[in-house]
């Protein structure tokens, strides 16, 4: 199939391949035009093998990280069935748009945001929407949105490896992907899957963070596997990429999430990560 070869695929199955050689120019073609009014510098998808790893948080740990720096930072919310990145930051007004695209939203740090919420009537609102479709509005996140001029766009996207991460990985210029995982029994299974199918896309990994990382005891400091002994290390060591941090279960990052200030967290646990995304 034409997906399968412009995915990535090895020299052997190429050679057999009716479009062989043409590989790398039909995934150039493949690209969607950023809107005319954005200037993104670096986009950074956030990727998970599975759901219920705190992946969102991840995303929101990491623009908060960098506006904290100094840089301009948008998200693009692609898990359009499940997106949670506008009530982290309290942002529910409707997305407004004009014959030129569509204006993300501002949080109060500053942070742009675009997501299927702020198109709806109602944020509880169900999207019963097929994998195409949810994959065009992803699409239409970058061509039709005028983000400005941003450092880094973090595309948030929803776990596994479905419809949504193949559209992003083909459809925009993403310099590279951060991994999202727990600790544990499934996780190097996981991993596997979500480095893999980056790797077969051609976009480079540039980490892994492992969330629920452990929860630290308030009394005597003691910090317990509540999801059992991390294995992150010896994993990435297998696959030759970096663990950028280890997220514990923060009860003060949880608050953040619920009163719906994530604009004012400041994540200790992930540092210098911004120096890989250059």
């Amino acid at each position: 199939m034409a997906e399968e070869q412009s995915s990535g695929c090895s020299p052997e199955a190429c050679s057999s391949c009716a479009h062989a050689g043409t590989c790398e120019s039909k995934k150039a073609d493949m690209r969607a035009p950023a809107n005319a009014y954005s200037q993104v510098k670096k986009v950074i998808g956030v990727i998970s093998g599975k759901g219920g790893v705190g992946k969102s948080m991840v995303t929101a740990s990491l623009a908060r990280m960098m506006t904290e720096q100094g840089y301009t930072v948008g998200i693009l919310d692609a898990d359009i069935t499940g997106p949670s990145i506008p009530k982290m930051y309290g942002v529910h007004e409707n997305a407004m748009g004009s014959d030129e695209g569509m204006f993300p939203c501002i949080a109060k740090d500053g942070t742009k945001i675009m997501s299927v919420n702020l198109l709806l009537e109602r944020e509880s609102d169900p999207v019963i929407w097929r994998g195409p479709v949810i994959a065009g509005v992803v699409t239409q996140f970058w061509t039709d949105v005028m983000w400005g001029d941003l450092d880094f766009l973090l595309v948030d996207m929803p776990p596994g490896t479905g419809d949504v991460p193949l559209t992003v990985f083909q459809s925009l210029p993403v310099d590279g992907v951060v991994i999202v995982t727990s600790p544990q029994d499934l996780v190097q299974m996981i991993v596997k899957k979500a480095y893999n199918m980056a790797k077969q896309m051609n976009i480079p990994v540039i980490g892994i963070v492992e969330n629920y990382s452990y929860l630290e005891c308030p009394e005597c400091g003691k910090r317990i596997s509540v999801f059992g002994e991390s294995h992150i290390d010896e994993i990435a060591e297998e696959l030759g990429i970096e663990v950028l941090g280890k997220m514990p279960i923060d009860p003060q990052l949880s608050e953040m999430v619920e009163s719906e200030k994530f604009y004012e967290v400041q994540n200790k646990y992930l540092k210098n990560i911004t120096e890989k995304f250059q």
